[in-house]
């Protein structure tokens, strides 16, 4: 219990370097037309909260130890398989998939997509060995920004580095687990359009 607390207190200290101005701003979900739309032409980077985890198990920041980490459950493995098959019967194409080295991303991805490569920028703020903001401002340079050709890019990784990228923390209901932010890269920066749902794709 102490380590929980000790992470859920670096958790908020991090959260709270957010940039004030942009505590206010309101982030939608894309209507599921316009989301296929912009998901079928691709060149997007796709930003993938893991799967629905087992809320019972508790992260103690090890890496590599499954038994110490939040892992999916049954209804979070049966997400992402659905998630992936609404993908190909969508038309919706993938070039490339990375994610974070935490189980329940990386089987997030291996579920929905199959192959996937881990980058270690994607990791859980508590789980990483650097700096958690120094990792997030690396997955907003060197794979949010960066164009995509052929397809989307999809990244699959955790809340609380999502927020620190957009400027303000995510709460669970803007960012649901198996959701995915979307990107329209640049080059040198991007463009956020918007949330879409694991839900409004997998009934499409």
């Amino acid at each position: 219990m102490a380590i929980c607390r000790a992470m859920s207190i670096r958790r908020r200290f991090l959260l709270a370097a957010a940039p004030a101005t942009a505590l206010a701003q309101g982030f939608r979900f894309i209507e599921t037309p316009q989301a296929l739309a912009l998901l079928r032409a691709g060149g997007l980077n796709l930003y993938i909260r893991h799967a629905i985890t087992d809320r019972s198990q508790f992260d103690t920041g090890r890496r590599g130890d499954r038994a110490g980490q939040r892992n999916l459950s049954a209804a979070g493995e049966a997400q992402a398989r659905a998630l992936g098959a609404a993908f190909r019967r969508l038309n919706i194409p993938v070039v490339e998939v990375l994610t974070s080295e935490v189980f329940r991303a990386l089987e997030t991805a291996q579920l929905a997509f199959g192959q996937a490569r881990i980058h270690p920028s994607l990791i859980a703020d508590d789980y990483t060995s650097g700096d958690a903001m120094a990792d997030a401002r690396a997955v907003s340079r060197e794979l949010l920004a960066a164009p995509v050709a052929g397809g989307n890019r999809v990244l699959v990784g955790h809340i609380v580095p999502l927020g620190m990228m957009l400027g303000r923390g995510l709460a669970q209901q803007e960012f649901p687990e198996g959701s995915m932010g979307v990107f329209r890269p640049t080059g040198a920066a991007w463009e956020f359009l918007g949330f879409v749902t694991a839900e409004q794709l997998i009934g499409a």
